[in-house]
């Protein structure tokens, strides 16, 4: 929530009585050296905390009773917790895992998307949900989208005007976008661009996608009121995005690795400033975690002779007052929530404590299990009911033009050519059998895909951009055993073949994400990639080849809902037929 809101009056009068000594703190950090962001130095002192907040820091002990926690910091260097910008935070985990697990490694804070409970939440309680995030240690703000990434049916219910206003005033959002939808801006959608003024003068940011864009398309989306950008994917784009007053988010993601490679190219450009830059692993898949969420993007950037203290901003105060909540995270000072890293050394990003809003998450290397288990039922998330069957009809294919994967995430259209018409097609070659199919049963659309795999001959995901079943492989009888397994599932990834299920994924929530602990998705996703790599799988990112098969925000050709869309020229080739 905003830092004006966060707390009660009596609250408030606490904090001040015991800064005043009047009351004990509930936590004192004795002897802590601990980096401030406005005087660019590491200094000493003592911190006092009053359950969530820090209410002093300076020279002086506080007034202590019985239940004050003594915690001496001899030796550890503190730094402000770490906060990631760009979260999409449905990527096999949840939310609540992911903070969960980061959280260990100092991420404290997520800016998150809501695509996801745009389409997957009824909006009472979507609202209801993330209200309740806030009672987690790890601190969530989410953006309002402006459209779904993909075409469907359903865009002006889901996208309607009081909904998209409801968003953009709530109080735990701070940012309109990411704007995919930007050619629509350019092409004059005048209602695109209200929703970008409200969000404006609701005094919160507008987060843009702008790859490859020009020098030209960045100052035209400057002034229509863009204020980031995390796409560049060259210094020389970082460059052109800082001379056009941009705030510049640095991605290292798990398709998009990009930061030493920026970090060296900056400066070898000669940019040596980043008070107008900080790191986003813009929501990597979960084995990109392993190691932890922004303490990574920290430790490469010391590496590559970032100093220290801005590697540190980077990843906290940088962010914190481009969101104009400086006032609340990314300093450790009085009125901030007490979220802290403790580190064994200045050049070490890697925590061996973590305080969250007052709460050790982490204590000398220790998880405290601050996390209580979440209710996803109490917001009407359920497995997913598929109660319809696939039938023979469902798996005929005649579609003359496919899908050509040209890399994990970009697709362009190609002539079908081989005979499709049998039960089975030859591992000799990459094309496969593709359907996207409707959760409830209304409608599909069957094509091929060219170069997704030689040897997956049952493969169905209910994992993808709007939540629909993707059906994908070489053997029908393999595909309908996937599709079978994956309903008795309730949702999920499985892979089949030759009547065996191989491997799968259970996705609980809703079909599209795991209630499993984070480890657990972890190694699932790990092993689902060795088998499929196994299988011909080439590309970076297999689980992103999922969510983006129907991803209208790439070029140059997707299965969507509404059919097969060409990207450039935004129509439908051909069109989803009904069941």
């Amino acid at each position: 929530m905003p830092s004006r809101a966060y707390w009660k009056l009596n609250e408030i009068r606490q904090h001040v009585d015991v800064a005043s000594k009047k009351l004990a703190p509930t936590l004192w950090l004795k002897h802590a050296t601990f980096l401030h962001p406005y005087m660019n130095q590491w200094v000493t002192g003592h911190i006092w905390i009053h359950n969530d907040r820090i209410v002093y820091v300076g020279p002086e002990e506080p007034q202590v009773n019985a239940q004050t926690e003594v915690y001496d910091c001899e030796g550890t260097f503190l730094v402000p917790g770490y906060i990631e910008p760009h979260a999409h935070p449905f990527q096999l985990y949840n939310p609540h895992t992911l903070a969960k697990y980061v959280s260990q490694s100092g991420t404290t804070t997520l800016v998150c998307d809501n695509l996801t409970l745009l389409l997957q939440f009824d909006k009472k309680k979507a609202f209801s949900y993330i209200d309740s995030l806030q009672s987690l240690p790890v601190q969530f703000y989410w953006w309002a989208r402006f459209d779904l990434q993909t075409e469907m049916k359903e865009e002006g219910k889901i996208l309607a005007p009081d909904v998209i206003k409801e968003w953009i005033e709530h109080p735990a959002v701070i940012q309109g976008g990411e704007l995919t939808g930007w050619p629509k801006l350019s092409a004059g959608d005048d209602l695109y661009l209200n929703w970008m003024n409200e969000t404006k003068a609701a005094g919160k940011r507008l987060e843009g996608h702008f790859p490859g864009a020009s020098f030209g398309t960045l100052a035209k989306m400057k002034l229509f009121g863009a204020d980031c950008d995390h796409e560049a994917m060259t210094g020389e784009e970082v460059y052109n995005r800082l001379m056009n007053g941009y705030t510049v988010s640095l991605r290292h993601s798990s398709i998009r690795p990009d930061l030493p490679k920026l970090l060296r190219e900056i400066m070898d450009l000669g940019i040596t400033r980043y008070d107008e830059m900080f790191f986003t692993t813009d929501g990597s898949t979960p084995s990109f975690y392993e190691e932890g969420m922004m303490n990574q993007a920290i430790e490469i950037a010391i590496n590559e002779g970032v100093p220290v203290i801005d590697a540190y901003k980077m990843a906290s105060y940088n962010v914190a007052k481009y969101y104009k909540l400086d006032s609340l995270l990314g300093v450790i000072a009085p009125g901030r929530l007490a979220s802290i890293n403790f580190l064994s050394s200045k050049d070490n990003p890697h925590p061996t404590s973590v305080l969250a809003k007052g709460q050790w998450v982490k204590k000398d290397g220790v998880n405290q299990e601050a996390f209580a288990p979440f209710d996803w039922e109490k917001y009407d998330i359920k497995p997913l009911n598929i109660d319809w069957s696939l039938t023979d009809e469902d798996l005929q294919f005649s579609m003359p033009m496919g899908l050509k994967m040209r890399n994990a995430v970009i697709m362009e259209p190609y002539s079908i050519t081989i005979d499709n018409s049998y039960p089975t097609l030859s591992t000799d070659h990459d094309e496969s059998f593709l359907v996207l199919i409707d959760r409830n049963g209304k409608w599909r659309i069957n094509t091929m895909v060219k170069g997704f795999a030689k040897g997956v001959k049952g493969f169905a995901s209910s994992y993808s951009t709007t939540g629909d079943l993707l059906l994908i492989g070489k053997d029908k009888n393999d595909i309908l055993k996937a599709f079978n397994r994956l309903r008795e599932l309730g949702g999920g990834i499985v892979l089949v073949e030759d009547g065996e299920v191989l491997h799968e994924i259970p996705l609980r929530v809703s079909g599209i994400a795991s209630n499993n602990e984070f480890l657990t998705i972890l190694e699932e996703e790990k092993k689902l990639d060795s088998l499929m790599r196994e299988r011909g799988y080439q590309f970076s990112d297999v689980i992103y080849s999922l969510l983006f098969f129907s991803s209208t925000h790439l070029p140059y050709i997707r299965i969507t809902p509404e059919g097969i869309f060409d990207v450039m020229k935004k129509t439908i080739l051909f069109p989803s037929i009904m069941r």
